[in-house]
């Protein structure tokens, strides 16, 4: 893909780099999709015996681990794999999706689209498969590792709280491969079927574990 906000190419060299500017869009979205999960999680799970003030602390500091591991994880799995094929490559939020995203958690539902990597530099289609499928497999990671720390606690918050990363990680792992542009799943199953569908196929068999 290409960086529609002019930013000039430059070849990292294989190391992993973080403008100034990414740095400060990052923080925006992981600040502005923390307080829109915790806004929502508040209307579907109760604290017992807590204040409205404390139970929104408390889930401010989940939904920031939640966001942590399953957006921004999945972003930098892009990234990184991007840079070490000596691409450019760096994190855009998308104001109107992150404002959209604070909208409806209101309502008590999440629906983001808080931004994405965009990469500039000459890529075989080979690469930008592995790129476009690293942000899923993270996600799959997180989701397996989140579903078995559920499955060892026994009930309250934070077997919840390991839940809901779970199926967050795992509904943006599927979401991003639906085979489509520009979704990361057009461009994996272009490049290798056999690899979108062990992927896919694996996303899916986990997220129907997480019920």
């Amino acid at each position: 893909m290409y960086d529609p906000f002019d930013s000039p190419y430059k070849r990292s060299g294989g190391m992993v780099r973080f403008s100034r500017r990414e740095i400060y869009e990052i923080g925006v979205s992981v600040v502005v999709l923390t307080v829109a999960f915790a806004i929502v999680f508040m209307q579907w799970y109760d604290l017992p015996e807590a204040t409205a003030l404390g139970e929104f602390a408390t889930w401010l500091i989940i939904c920031f681990v939640i966001v942590l591991a399953g957006f921004v994880f999945h972003e930098l799995g892009h990234k990184f794999v991007a840079q070490a094929y000596g691409a450019w490559a760096e994190y855009r939020m998308y104001p109107q999706g992150l404002g959209l995203a604070l909208v409806v958690s209101l309502l008590g539902f999440i629906f983001a689209a808080p931004g994405a990597v965009y990469i500039q530099g000459m890529i075989s289609k080979r690469q930008n498969g592995m790129i476009s499928v690293a942000g899923p497999m993270v996600n799959l990671v997180v989701g397996i590792i989140a579903l078995l720390v559920a499955s060892l606690l026994n009930g309250g918050m934070l077997e919840f709280a390991f839940l809901m990363l779970a199926r967050i990680s795992l509904i943006l792992a599927l979401f991003n491969l639906i085979p489509f542009p520009p979704l990361d799943g057009s461009k994996v199953i272009r490049w290798s079927p056999v690899v979108y569908f062990l992927v896919a196929g694996s996303a899916l068999v986990m997220f129907i574990m997480t019920f």
